[in-house]
């Protein structure tokens, strides 16, 4: 058990970190520009978000997990249980800066979740969405 837990852990996760470092300064960036241009705390974390979001999907599934396969059928279950995992980690990333708004920047905000969800992405990403077990079926 310990042996496949060391193995999950280490595999890829130099290339996961790498890549969510990559979107994390693309993420601060829009949120600092946005930010400068006058948009609201919620806004410029939503945009950056966003951003981030697609930018993220792509680099996680070609480079991180090596994941290359393109049909249709397990590309559409991929986006769908990301869409759903996204979902969550908006709404929890939004709850974050709600919480946190009148007492840190939005950076710090926006930080604190992204440190919060990575965890769990990672599992997710490695073993559900890009993993080379099949994905359940969509019901």
């Amino acid at each position: 058990m310990k042996r496949r837990y060391n193995k999950l852990i280490s595999a890829g996760m130099s290339r996961y970190i790498a890549v969510g470092l990559s979107v994390y300064a693309l993420e601060l960036l829009i949120i600092l520009v946005a930010q400068k241009l006058g948009a609201s705390s919620i806004l410029a974390i939503g945009l950056s978000y966003w951003t981030g979001l697609l930018v993220s999907f792509w680099l996680q599934k070609i480079i991180t997990f090596r994941d290359r396969r393109m049909h249709k059928r397990i590309l559409a279950k991929q986006i769908l249980y990301t869409y759903m995992l996204v979902i969550f980690n908006f709404l929890f990333t939004i709850t974050v800066a709600r919480m946190l708004g009148s007492t840190v920047p939005a950076v710090i905000s926006r930080t604190l979740a992204i440190g919060l969800t990575t965890i769990w992405n990672f599992y997710l990403y490695k073993t559900r969405i890009f993993g080379d077990n099949e994905l359940p079926p969509i019901e």
